[in-house]
């Protein structure tokens, strides 16, 4: 009987515990524009880009031009599809 309660009591704080962790997961995500953010923004904002990746970054915009794709952030050396992707929500592009 013990074990009984004790599972019922388990699923009852489930329940209340998956609307509090849904709730977090619906934070809006920060954004930077690659386009015109410095490197300490570009770093700060984007996961898995330290600050020697975010001046690469920047060393290349001023090169060749704004990034039209997201994905032209792949011609940075160092920077590589599954970066894009984890950031693919960070990114803007205007």
């Amino acid at each position: 009987m013990k074990s009984l309660f004790a599972a019922v009591m388990l699923c009852l704080s489930m329940c209340f515990a998956l609307p509090i962790l849904a709730e977090v997961d619906s934070a809006p995500q920060i954004t930077v524009n690659i386009n015109n953010a410095s490197a300490a923004e570009i770093a700060e904002t984007l996961t898995g880009i330290g600050m020697a990746k975010a001046e690469a970054i920047v060393s290349y915009r001023d090169e060749h031009g704004g990034f039209e794709s997201v994905e032209d952030l792949q011609l940075v050396k160092g920077v590589g599809p599954a970066t894009v992707e984890k950031n693919r929500g960070r990114i803007a592009l205007k």
